[in-house]
C-alpha cells in the first residue's frame, strides 16, 4: 500500500467530521491519476500500476464545516477483487470510474455498482466518473448514454479529466455535500464508522456552535414575530394588522 498528498492533513485531526471513500473501476482508467490531481495537483502521463490500494487525504470545507477525505484508491484487476471488497463496507462513498475511450470500462461498471452494493453500508453514495473527456476524438462511449445508466441506477454522474483538472475537485466535494446532507437530516449517525464517518477533534466545537446559532434565530424570531401572527402567512394589507394600526394611532 502506497500513499500521497500532504503529511499535515493525513495526520492532521483538526476537522469536524472524516469522510472515507473508495475509488472503484477497471485497470488502467485513470483512478490514480485522479486521486494525485485532488491530493497533489499534479498529473503523471504514466503511472505505475496500483498493487492492492493506495491512499491519500486531504481537508475540504463545505458549509464552513471542516471535512476530511481519506481517499482510498482501489486496483482493478480481478486478483486484488477480494482486498477491495473488504473496503466497502466502511466507506460513506464509492466513486466508479471508466475510461470513456474504452468501451470495455464502461461495460464492467455494472459489476463495480453490483459488487459495492451487496457488500458496501445502506447508506453509501455512489458516483459514476467517466475520465479522460479529454480525448474528445477517441471517445468510446457517449455521455447521455453514460448519464442514462446513471439515472437508472439513481447514482450520480460526471466526466472528468484528471490530466486537465476538469471537473476532478467537483467530484470529491459534491459527495462531501451529500454525505454531509444526511448527516444533518439524521440519516447517517457520524458516531457509527460503519458507515464511512467519523468524528474529528472539531466536533463538539461544531455542535456547541450550531446549539449556540440555533438559540440566537429563535431569539431574533421571537423578538420579530408579533405572538398574534406567529405560524399565520399574513398579507401585507391584511385587515387584521390595518386594524391594529388604527387602534395604536387613535388618540381617543
Amino acid at each position: 500500500m502506497s500513499s500521497t498528498g500532504n503529511l499535515n492533513d493525513k495526520f492532521d485531526t483538526s476537522f469536524v467530521y472524516l469522510f472515507k471513500y473508495i475509488i472503484i473501476g477497471d485497470m488502467a482508467v485513470g483512478k490514480s491519476c485522479l486521486l494525485m490531481q485532488f491530493i497533489d495537483k499534479r498529473f503523471r502521463s504514466k503511472h505505475d500500476v496500483t498493487i492492492g490500494v493506495e491512499f491519500g487525504a486531504r481537508i475540504i470545507r463545505i458549509q464552513n464545516v471542516a471535512l476530511k477525505l481519506s481517499i482510498w484508491d482501489t486496483a482493478g484487476q480481478e486478483s486484488f477483487r477480494s482486498i477491495t471488497r473488504s473496503y466497502y463496507r466502511s466507506s460513506a462513498a464509492a466513486i466508479i470510474v471508466y475510461d470513456i475511450t474504452k468501451r470495455n470500462s464502461f461495460e464492467n461498471v455494472v459489476k463495480w455498482l453490483d459488487d459495492a452494493r451487496e457488500n458496501g453500508n445502506k447508506q453509501i453514495t455512489f458516483l459514476l466518473v467517466g475520465n479522460k473527456n479529454d480525448l474528445e476524438q477517441e471517445r468510446q462511449v457517449p455521455f447521455e448514454e453514460a448519464k442514462q445508466f446513471a439515472q437508472d441506477n439513481e447514482i450520480g454522474f460526471m466526466e472528468t479529466s484528471a490530466k486537465t483538472n476538469y471537473n476532478v475537485d467537483q467530484m470529491f466535494t459534491k459527495l462531501a455535500e451529500i454525505i454531509l446532507f444526511k448527516i444533518q437530516k439524521g440519516i447517517i449517525d457520524p458516531k457509527n464508522e460503519s458507515f464511512g464517518v467519523r468524528v474529528g477533534s472539531e466536533y463538539q466545537k461544531y455542535l456547541a456552535s450550531q446549539q449556540n446559532d440555533s438559540k440566537q434565530e429563535e431569539k431574533e424570531k421571537n423578538q420579530k414575530i408579533d405572538p398574534q401572527f406567529e405560524g399565520k402567512y399574513v398579507q401585507l394589507n391584511d385587515p387584521a394588522i390595518e386594524t391594529k394600526k388604527q387602534k395604536n394611532t387613535s388618540c381617543c
